[in-house]
């Protein structure tokens, strides 16, 4: 004998999220154990990221909360740039009970392609405030330069 279900719009929208979210390489995880509790996508941890460019240099500055300076690998290949790391997880303490746990933990890997006005021999990365800066100097002969017009 089957049960009579009630139809549940809500639950079927999560069903067809959970599926996508599995197709797409993210896992869903449901936030509590309760058959009326809600998903959360389980992210892969990936840093934030700008990137400026300016006159002399390109910039790009990368979120990195609570990673140690000695946890992160930024390395030069082949004309990309590759940001690596990890920020660990809080041990589990005794006598702390986690309610929900959303921050994303693990290592990480971004990489760049470097346009080819960036010089690879002149790049510099500085770790401040949980925020890495990676400087990357353009060539001389990419900077624009002025042009004299002589008249005769």
């Amino acid at each position: 004998m089957r049960a009579i279900t009630r139809w549940d719009p809500v639950r079927e929208l999560d069903e067809f999220q959970s599926r996508l979210a599995t197709l797409f390489g993210r896992a869903t995880v449901p936030a509590t154990n309760d058959a009326s509790s809600e998903w959360l996508t389980r992210a892969e941890w990936a840093p934030l990221v700008d990137i400026v460019e300016d006159e002399k240099e390109y910039l790009i500055k990368a979120e990195l909360p609570e990673v140690e300076k000695g946890d992160v690998k930024v390395t030069l290949e082949r004309g990309v740039l590759t940001l690596a790391g990890e920020r660990k997880s809080e041990k589990e303490e005794k006598g702390k009970k986690y309610h929900r746990i959303e921050r994303s933990y693990g290592t990480f890997v971004r990489s760049f392609s470097l346009p080819d006005d960036a010089d690879p021999n002149h790049v510099s990365a500085e770790f401040k405030s949980g925020v890495l800066h990676v400087r990357v100097q353009k060539a001389e002969a990419a900077k624009p330069r002025q042009i004299d017009v002589k008249v005769n």
